[in-house]
């Protein structure tokens, strides 16, 4: 009976109970240190999910890498079925325009270097297109001409070797804008009422222009001009994005969400825009505030959502010119120099004799 006392004294002595004692708080310890990792897990999860979510540089990557595969497919289907090569034709156009559109519509969150690579596989799209269309249509003139001399000169096949010249107006630049159009006029007055017209709310083309003066009233929904020179233009808003290439010695007066110029030379523009106006390859181009008025303007701008003047005409990108000074392609009109508003409510619908 004894030695059981003095044996568990003895254990007593020799310190098991602290030992019992020591081992609730390491427990205890261990407890805390789980829960902070499993804390810290959640944590990293929850970022690790939500950032492909919120990057939408990633997503517009992404959904340009398909549409261009669509475009390249499309023109690729042209030279590998020529019976189907109209139908390619249109897709790929549509799918072009569909690429130009993303890239303006993400132009504001896009980085410099993000945005100039996709408009350059815009620009070599369409310079695709453009030699693809050029490949087929003029087989078809050139056969219907054949045809039309061997009928009445069967033995002169030779005399058909100076029609290349034929092919020099390069009407396949119809193919590559969409939309109604004024196209190759010379020294002509351009009227059209948007609001009335079939085109309403739709895109409209201005191409191969020279000393015009064109007039829009009304809204659209995109712009595409190209190759304009010694012409001035007065247009409504534009509640989607504006492309201007090739230009030279022209004045512009527009409002529109995106403004993007390429290869502009000595010619002033008067904006309204709602994001940062991009200016690449350009020289001697300047900038000054909106000046149109007609009848119901005010109305059209709300529609666009463009009646606040967000003072962006004088905050102009240049994609040229990455050094941190001010860029010697562009300047702001001298106020003493800037036009004042152009009233053109009373300007009538006319064509021109070309």
């Amino acid at each position: 009976m004894d030695p059981s006392p003095s044996n568990a004294a003895a254990a007593t002595a020799a310190g098991m109970e602290p030992e019992l004692d020591n081992s609730k708080p390491a427990a205890a310890g261990n407890r805390k240190h789980l829960a902070m990792l499993e804390r810290l897990s959640k944590r990293s999860a929850t970022t690790s999910v939500a950032s492909p979510e919120a990057s939408p540089v990633s997503a517009f990557l992404s959904r340009f890498a398909a549409g261009k595969v669509a475009a390249e497919s499309a023109l690729s289907a042209c030279r590998s079925s020529p019976d189907d090569a109209p139908a390619s034709l249109a897709a790929a156009a549509s799918a072009i325009d569909d690429l130009e559109r993303l890239a303006a519509e993400a132009s504001h969150s896009l980085p410099p270097y993000e945005l100039r690579s996709a408009l350059a596989s815009v620009s070599d799209l369409r310079a695709a297109h453009k030699l693809a269309a050029s490949e087929i249509r003029p087989k078809k003139s050139f056969s219907f001409r054949n045809k039309s001399k061997a009928t009445k000169t069967p033995q002169q096949d030779p005399p058909t070797l100076p029609q290349p010249p034929t092919e020099q107006p390069k009407p396949t630049f119809d193919a590559v804008l969409p939309g109604f159009a004024f196209r190759s006029r010379n020294g002509a007055t351009l009227v059209k009422d948007l609001r009335i017209a079939n085109e309403k709310d739709g895109d409209f083309t201005l191409a191969d222009l020279v000393s015009c003066e064109v007039y829009l009233k009304g809204k659209c929904r995109a712009l595409y001009i190209h190759k304009l020179r010694d012409c001035r233009l007065f247009v409504g808003p534009v509640f989607g994005s504006v492309l201007i290439e090739d230009v030279e010695r022209c004045t512009f007066v527009m409002a529109a969400h995106q403004i993007r110029i390429h290869e502009a030379r000595a010619t002033d523009f008067y904006l309204r825009v709602r994001s940062r106006p991009i200016i690449e390859d350009c020289c001697g181009v300047r900038f000054a505030p909106h000046a149109l008025k007609y009848e119901g303007i005010e109305k059209d701008l709300r529609d666009s959502g463009l009646e606040e003047d967000t003072g962006n005409w004088a905050n102009v990108d240049d994609f040229k010119w990455l050094r941190a000074v001010q860029s010697p392609n562009w300047s702001l009109i001298p106020e003493e120099e800037r036009l004042q508003t152009v009233d053109i409510s009373e300007v009538q619908a006319r064509e021109d004799s070309s």
